[in-house]
């Protein structure tokens, strides 16, 4: 599984298209190692009956309420292997028959050292600075799982720029009859924006009304490169486009989205009425003739809110589509590679997602943090503004670390892999507590995610606790909605007088 939301692992079909229901099975309870005292066994009672109670009223919230910007996902299973312990003795084998590893913790915290780490599992977390805290299996690949997205994210808004935008071109082969508003000729629709959706079809259609067009007398061409809704079909964005401009058409799905964008675009002025335009003929994906003219572009939210949205919910099809501008999966990471130093055996990806059979080490990991966040400052951004925050932001990190004490103290991006190597889940980022900032990374693998994760929380409030405890790093949440509503419609130089 390749999408986690908050404390459990969560089983998701959520259809490209918000018209199509969708259906979770959540699974909150969270089994944690907790180093208690065995004369405490009303705290264990505890402790199992709240988890009960977060699984049964969790549940129903989850049904209640699906976020946006989940696909299906596949995982790439894996032949079972025999059952093994999740704590791997010392020099013990693997569950999948990978070499034996020594394990070692590297660390002057006493009780980080006594802290068992789980599965075969690879642990650094260094200060700012760039003291080790902890240091175990550092130079040993591990699957990172959805950990590559911060690769992917990295190339990209180095590559592009946090403040690029996809522009969605429109086009025309012919001529406004203003007397009538009937636009003679085919209207054409080029883009390779990953986000487009119904909220942008509608604005198309309010731009074309904007400009005096009501009725085209032709047809909807749209390019094989064009992509709507989150779906991998051109055929399918073509149709639903169509069918999204003309408000006959329309379906309810897309008139809630579009009401929804109109709030949080904060522009309900500027839209005051339901736009419509209809179309005489059918809708085709074709190549554009070379003699067109264009009449304006609508332009995505910026590339860091894109970012942002898609590493907050682990967004699969947003990680390939953004790896694809780059040139996939090899170019991500010679980016990567040139960047920090780091050599194919220390970070080596098939996918840009995190799917399928990756490696990294948690060490070539904590570099590529370092670079990223260095890449950050240059913009003056942090990881706050690409990353989910702990229990403040929406999506896999929204549940972990969200009690009044550590809320706001993590930021990172997990990763989850149900089948494949046996069970992984990642964690990685940045923690604040009173004595400074962190750097951290871990890699589980060969064991339940569930317990991985939990883990993961504990480990991490452990190290804060070292250092004076969890501090907010003072983020302000703003919704992804609200981010991904930043759009806008550009013009020709010659007809910039229109907007």
């Amino acid at each position: 599984m390749q999408i986690e939301k908050g404390s459990g692992r969560y089983d998701i079909m959520i259809a490209a298209d918000p018209a199509v229901p969708s259906c979770s099975t959540p699974d909150r309870v969270i089994r944690t190692r907790k180093l208690m005292s065995p004369r405490r066994p009303k705290l264990r009672f505890l402790i199992v009956f709240a988890s009960a109670l977060v699984f049964v009223f969790g549940g129903l919230s989850a049904k209640a309420q699906m976020p946006p910007l989940l696909q299906p996902i596949t995982v790439y299973s894996e032949p079972k292997a025999s059952p093994t312990p999740l704590v791997l003795k010392t020099g013990s084998a693997n569950a999948i028959g990978e070499p034996a590893v020594l394990s070692t913790i590297k660390t002057s915290i006493p009780v980080l050292a006594e802290m068992p780490i789980p599965g075969h599992s690879g642990v650094l977390v260094e200060s700012l600075a760039g003291s080790t805290v902890i240091e175990s299996q550092a130079n040993v690949p591990f699957n990172p799982a959805s950990n590559v997205k911060i690769a992917t994210s990295y190339a990209v808004l180095k590559s592009f720029g946090p403040g690029y935008r996809f522009p969605t071109n429109v086009w025309t082969d012919g001529s406004l009859d203003a007397s009538t508003g009937t636009l003679n000729g085919n209207v054409y629709v080029s883009g390779r924006d990953p986000v487009f959706g119904y909220e942008h079809a509608i604005s198309i259609a309010h731009e074309l009304n904007r400009l005096g067009v009501r009725t085209v007398q032709g047809d909807l061409v749209v390019t094989d490169n064009f992509t709507m809704n989150y779906s991998s079909s051109v055929q399918r964005s073509a149709d639903v486009l169509f069918t999204s401009l003309d408000n006959s058409k329309r379906s309810a799905a897309s008139v809630r989205v579009w009401t929804n964008f109109v709030a949080n675009s904060g522009r309900v002025g500027y839209y005051n009425s339901m736009p419509s335009v209809t179309f005489s003929g059918a809708v085709y994906v074709q190549s554009m003739p070379s003699t067109l003219n264009l009449l304006f572009s609508h332009e995505s939210a910026p590339m860091r809110d894109i970012v942002k949205a898609m590493m907050c919910y682990s967004n699969n099809f947003l990680s390939e589509r953004l790896g694809d501008m780059l040139g996939g999966p090899y170019a991500i990471a010679r980016i990567v590679q040139q960047d920090t130093g780091s050599i194919p055996s220390e970070f080596y990806i098939q996918t840009a997602s995190g799917l399928g059979i990756n490696r990294v080490t948690p060490a070539a990991m904590m570099k590529l943090l370092r670079a990223f966040r260095k890449e950050l400052a240059k913009n003056r951004m942090t990881f706050a503004d690409i990353m989910p925050v702990a229990g403040l932001d929406d999506g896999t990190l929204e549940g972990r670390f969200a009690n009044d004490y550590s809320r706001g103290s993590v930021v990172g991006k997990t990763g989850t892999l149900g089948q494949t190597d046996g069970g992984v889940s990642a964690l990685a980022g940045e923690i604040n507590t009173r004595d400074g900032r962190f750097l951290f990374v871990i890699f589980n693998m060969h064991g339940g995610v569930s317990k991985f994760r939990g883990f993961q929380n504990n480990y991490i409030s452990l190290i804060q606790g070292q250092f004076g405890g969890p501090v907010s790093l003072g983020y302000m949440p703003v919704s992804l909605e609200a981010r991904l509503a930043k759009t806008k419609i550009s013009y020709p130089a010659a007809a910039a007088n229109v907007n």
